[in-house]
């Protein structure tokens, strides 16, 4: 049991990381959506993109927020 939670810890570390500057100060990381709204990470939005509509999460790549595809689709109405 303590093996599983210790694997759980460690593997939780990267998670609760803030991004620092070269200063020392703690960067917040957000995406945007289309009308310039905060969107904190972790959360979920359904996006149309070139005429496809698709839910994507606000994750961190290579120190950049972006979208990433989820594969699920959007509900509506």
């Amino acid at each position: 049991m303590w093996k599983y939670a210790l694997a759980f810890a460690v593997l939780t570390l990267p998670i609760s990381a803030d991004v620092t500057s070269p200063s020392g100060k703690a960067v917040e990381c957000y995406c945007t959506d289309k009308s310039g709204a905060r969107v904190e990470l972790g959360e979920n939005r359904c996006l149309s993109v070139g005429g496809r509509v698709f839910m994507a999460r606000c994750e961190m790549s290579l120190n950049v927020p972006m979208w990433r595809e989820t594969g699920g689709s959007c509900v509506t109405g």
